[in-house]
């Protein structure tokens, strides 16, 4: 196994490569929106760790959950959300699990399957996260996440339940519920956050047609998985006088980076593109 030094940097690259992965497209438009969804980065990582608190067997409840969500959204997320992603990629999900499932997640190799199956799990709730929620309302989202998540850290409340819901064993199939890599854990929602601020960064400005859209998208996605990955590494640093810290702060900051000096600002479909019906009855829409 690697040491603990090299098995975290490994995590933090992850999440770099999750910010990264995620290419441009429209958002879900069949799904309603609301600014209420913003929510759901938060809420999440509340109601787990009091969930837990107040009644462990729930961690069973969410690690069983995990293994039949997952496999599906990193089919969806291989198939169709990813950079240069085939339908046909969605097929590399059988011998991922099957490979997470024979080697066991005591070995490298299946830690490094059901590691990658909950990364690109997180890409396609990133993305049906972002359908729903107008970019700006999502942004302050997780900078929240990232403030209650260092809060619930420092007051040493969020580490039991974490270690209850990382114990949580589904009768010996893959533990999809976290990220596990040599000697270091991740949560879960560290993956979520990376993989949402990746989809945020990938949205197109002027539309998902738009070619200089797509370029300046790819560009600012690249600049934010690299500041993911220099400022998760430099944030690993901290582990040399802390046991637990929270992966969510790198990713946000990045974030707030990127949305403040970026060349462009992080597009917001919902507001960037207005649909009306034209005169003919026909759908339009202008930038």
């Amino acid at each position: 196994m690697p040491s603990f030094a090299v098995s975290i940097a490994t995590l933090s690259l992850f999440q770099a490569l999750l910010v990264a992965l995620p290419r441009a497209r429209a958002p879900f438009a069949w799904m309603p929106r609301s600014p209420w969804w913003a929510l759901v980065p938060a809420a999440s990582i509340v109601l787990v760790v009091f969930g837990i608190e107040a009644a462990p067997d729930s961690a069973d409840v969410l690690t069983w959950l995990a293994l039949v969500a997952v496999p599906p959204l990193a089919a969806g997320a291989l198939g169709w959300l990813v950079h240069g992603s085939r339908p046909w990629w969605a097929l590399l999900v059988v011998p991922l699990f099957a490979l997470a499932w024979a080697a066991g997640q005591d070995s490298l190799a299946g830690e490094t399957a059901a590691t990658l199956l909950s990364g690109f799990s997180c890409i396609a709730l990133g993305w049906l996260l972002v359908s729903v929620v107008p970019a700006r309302w999502l942004i302050w989202g997780i900078y929240v996440m990232a403030a209650i998540d260092a809060v619930l850290i420092g007051a040493e409340l969020l580490q039991g339940p974490s270690a209850i819901l990382s114990a949580a064993d589904p009768a010996g199939l893959p533990r999809l519920q976290i990220l596990e890599f040599g000697s270091a854990r991740m949560g879960f929602g560290d993956a979520f956050v990376a993989a949402t601020a990746g989809c945020l960064l990938a949205l197109p400005a002027g539309g998902p047609k738009r070619e200089v859209g797509l370029r300046l998208s790819a560009r600012r996605q690249l600049w934010g998985a690299g500041l993911v990955a220099v400022l998760g590494l430099a944030f690993d640093l901290l582990f040399f006088a802390l046991d637990t810290l929270p992966a969510t702060v790198p990713v946000a900051v990045a974030l707030a980076i990127v949305a403040r000096y970026g060349s462009v600002g992080v597009a917001d479909q919902g507001d960037r593109v207005n649909r009306h019906k034209t005169r003919d009855g026909q759908g339009d829409a202008l930038p």
